[in-house]
């Protein structure tokens, strides 16, 4: 059986937690004049990523689903 190969837009995307994944917020690359600044605070850091989600992603991620 060959290898399992990591789709690497998804590697880029997607960081590892204990309990899921973890992804950046859209809306937070260009055009920010226009946005307030508590949208544009509320947008920074990591979100959790759906549980519905998980699955499709560990199939995406084969190594680093472990």
């Amino acid at each position: 059986m060959p290898k399992l190969k990591t789709k690497r837009g998804v590697a880029k995307r997607f960081r590892r937690t204990a309990t899921g994944f973890k992804h950046r917020s859209a809306n937070r690359n260009h055009i920010l004049t226009k946005k307030a600044s508590k949208r544009k605070r509320q947008l920074r850091g990591l979100n959790d990523v759906a549980a519905v989600d998980v699955p499709s992603i560990r199939r995406l991620l084969p190594t680093k689903a472990r």
